[in-house]
């Protein structure tokens, strides 16, 4: 199950074929946690969704995760800048979904000629930084880590 590498996205891909889950909700909750451990929750409409997966899109590969059925996240490598970025659903973290996507986003950097892969992920977020670390990337700084491929 899963889309393949290569799926598309946009009206005719993936946003269609999620077309009712997501248009069956005026927006998402998003919820951050601030450098002091303050939780707050904030809600992304619609719109501002789609202008951050067309600005995703138009700089490189953005996918859609699913998990038995269930949008549970996106996973994104940029071209301008070799950089990974992913988010998965609270609820749908410690299944090793966000593991397998970067896996695959170090395939698809290595099948387009990268020599090097980057992720800026926050220091409170030991959990990203200890997934990254066991797949091969490396700590380049406070919130900086790359991975040669």
């Amino acid at each position: 199950k899963g889309y393949p590498m290569n799926a598309v996205i946009g009206k005719d891909g993936l946003e269609a074929a999620f077309e009712d889950y997501l248009h069956g909700e005026d927006g998402v909750r998003v919820t951050t946690v601030t450098s002091d451990g303050m939780v707050v929750e904030e809600p992304y409409s619609k719109e501002l969704l789609n202008r951050m997966y067309e600005f995703l899109s138009s700089r490189g590969d953005c996918f859609y995760i699913s998990y038995n059925g269930r949008l549970v996240g996106d996973v994104t490598l940029r071209d301008d800048n070799s950089e990974i970025a992913i988010v998965v659903s609270r609820e749908y973290q410690n299944r090793h979904i966000g593991r397998r996507c970067v896996l695959e986003m170090l395939k698809l950097a290595r099948e387009k000629g990268m020599g090097e892969v980057r992720a800026q992920i926050y220091p409170f977020n030991t959990q990203s930084q200890r997934m990254f670390l066991s797949v091969g990337f490396e700590r380049m700084g406070e919130e900086d880590y790359s991975i040669k491929i």
